[in-house]
């Protein structure tokens, strides 16, 4: 067929993948994956990377290795700069290229709310280089712990202080409060319980997963009490500097470790009419992800910002399932060419605590499941999730070795040269 439509695909998380995957056998479509990345990964489990629980491989996969099999699809590496809509083309870090269609699902980036110190200091969590920066802090701060004599200053590296109370929040708090118990005491003999900073999870909300269930909030607020985690509701990090965390109610933490995990934001390109962008530098669409403004051009997953669904007059939540969802239904469409509007489906959320330990809710929260059970059900839905069978597998693996031994091995610092004699003088 000579007379394909070229579709550009902007972004190959949850949203672009499953997107492609709908129009994997749609031949009257061309289809260019472009990427800054050559792999994608699984951001929910970012956080198991970063605390050496997992190894990135476990949570990634190269996109040429994924698209091998689709023989309408090509992907491109390079960073998109520039929309420009009256020319039907994007202009990229290493080069240009034209479309039919555009789709944009480019997904969010941390937001730091203007804050300079706090961008330049604290520790986000959103790529695979985030979480294995974090994970050399980590342990380099350890090693460098067991050198230092002043218990005031090891408990300055040892502190860590996690902005935003949400799944990863939580989840990091669990895990830090599990590798405190069970491997530093293995592993930093030098290291006394007393020598030890708190764990402190900070929100501006008053509760702890503020988007799920009473029930869920409750008891997740009273196990990672009993993990130790130090929480602070109804307040916010105002500062980051001189290793002292600033919160809103006066507080002043002495720690080198902010982690934030307080906030997303769109990403956003030049080309796009102003009018176009809403709520978080969302675009807007209507019920079919098509962008406002615009003829050709659609946005799905964390980018866009839906009117039309009765359920949502605000827009969707920027969740995974909403991703997934959003791209199958614009795939069908554009497959089909019969449109029928996007509605979102909630299908429950839910968060791990720790060990045997998590929480799940049901669709419009009709059901709570708690401890064991729902961990299990975490277990299987993120194992499910990855994106073939050898992540399953390794990923399975990883956790299954941790629930017997209480231990992980993963806990290697691996930087640049320069970096690691950098990071030693300080």
């Amino acid at each position: 067929m000579e007379n394909k439509k070229t579709i550009i695909v902007v972004g190959g998380g949850f949203a672009g993948l499953e997107f492609i995957n709908q129009l994997k056998h749609a031949h009257q479509y061309k289809i260019i994956l472009v990427d800054l990345n050559n792999y994608n990964f699984f951001p929910p489990l970012l956080y198991q990377v970063a605390a050496g629980f997992m190894e990135p491989s476990a949570i990634s996969y190269p996109f040429r290795k994924i698209l091998r099999k689709h023989d309408n699809v090509k992907f491109y590496m390079g960073e998109l700069l520039k929309v420009v809509p009256e020319d039907n083309k994007i202009v990229l870090s290493n080069g240009e290229l034209n479309y039919d269609i555009l789709v944009m699902a480019s997904g969010a980036e941390t937001n730091f709310f203007g804050n300079k110190n706090i961008e330049n200091y604290s520790l986000p969590m959103k790529t695979i280089s985030d979480a294995l920066a974090l994970r050399n802090v980590i342990f380099t701060r350890l090693e460098r712990a067991t050198r230092i004599q002043d218990p005031e200053r090891r408990k300055t590296l040892l502190s860590f202080v996690i902005a935003g109370a949400g799944p990863t929040g939580v989840e990091l708090s669990g895990l830090f409060s599990e590798m405190r118990a069970h491997i530093l005491k293995k592993d930093y003999p030098e290291l006394n319980t007393e020598d030890l900073g708190n764990i402190y999870l900070i929100d501006g909300q008053d509760a702890v997963l503020a988007a799920m269930s009473k029930k869920t909030q409750g008891y997740t607020y009273e196990n990672l009490k009993k993990y130790g985690v130090v929480i602070k509701l109804n307040t916010f990090v105002k500062d980051f500097k001189n290793d002292v965390v600033y919160l809103s109610d006066g507080t002043e933490i002495n720690s080198r470790n902010l982690i934030w995990a307080a906030g997303i934001s769109a990403r956003t390109f030049e080309g796009f009419k102003a009018e176009s962008f809403g709520r978080g530098k969302r675009l807007k669409t209507d019920a079919y992800n098509l962008v406002e403004g615009y003829k050709n051009i659609y946005a799905i997953g964390d980018t866009s910002l839906v009117f039309g669904d009765k359920n949502y007059p605000e827009g969707h939540p920027q969740l995974a399932q909403v991703a997934i969802q959003q791209a199958k239904r614009l795939g069908k469409n554009l497959k089909a060419n019969t449109w029928k509007p996007f509605k979102y489906t909630d299908k429950g959320s839910m968060a791990i605590i720790g060990s045997n330990k998590a929480v799940t809710d049901g669709p419009e929260h009709k059901f709570f499941l708690k401890g064991f059970i729902a961990w299990c059900v975490w277990i299987f839905v993120h194992i499910m999730s990855l994106v073939n069978f050898r992540n399953r597998m390794r990923a399975f693996y990883d956790w299954m070795g941790y629930y017997i031994n209480k231990d992980q091995s993963f806990r290697m610092i691996i930087r640049p040269k320069e970096k690691i004699k950098a990071e030693s003088e300080k």
